[in-house]
């Protein structure tokens, strides 16, 4: 959430120079009945083949099942463009987004102590995170094939 012009402004300087410099960036999600805006997803890469993704949707958005779709669709974007290496963090409590993350084939590697503020919460303090992964290579035809395997467990 926004919470000033501001703020509006630089997140579009961000996301133009995200899709100026990368093959993707973030991405606006919306209904397709009405088109009304519901959040947004998207790629941030660290190299061509290292991507971090995520989705931040509206409250009145939840339990719909937009995430998932949103997630699925991020994965399936990244594949074609040859990330091999596809990462999210989430909120160690927030057991929809775990939930999300694990259906759409995310497999737990690391709880990240006080590693981010999150402030639609509003703790105002960094909180713990849990880092999920999926790593993809590609099969004799050149599909690409996940291959995940947890570091931890919870």
């Amino acid at each position: 959430m926004h919470r000033s012009i501001e703020e509006t402004r630089a997140f579009l300087a961000f996301s133009e120079a995200e899709w100026n410099r990368w093959p993707a960036g973030p991405y606006l999600v919306e209904c397709q009945s009405d088109r009304k805006l519901l959040g947004s997803t998207g790629l941030t890469f660290e190299s061509p083949t290292v991507a971090a993704t995520g989705y931040v949707l509206a409250r009145d958005a939840w339990g719909h099942g937009y995430a998932t779709e949103a997630l699925a669709a991020v994965v399936g974007v990244a594949r074609q463009l040859g990330v091999r290496r596809l990462y999210a963090i989430c909120h160690a409590n927030h057991r929809a987004s775990i939930h999300v993350l694990e259906k759409c084939g995310f497999v737990l590697e690391d709880l990240l102590p006080g590693f981010a503020d999150f402030p639609n919460l509003g703790s105002r303090q960094r909180e713990d995170c849990l880092r999920y992964a999926q790593v993809f290579t590609g099969d004799a035809a050149g599909n690409a094939i996940s291959e995940t395997s947890p570091k931890i467990s919870r």
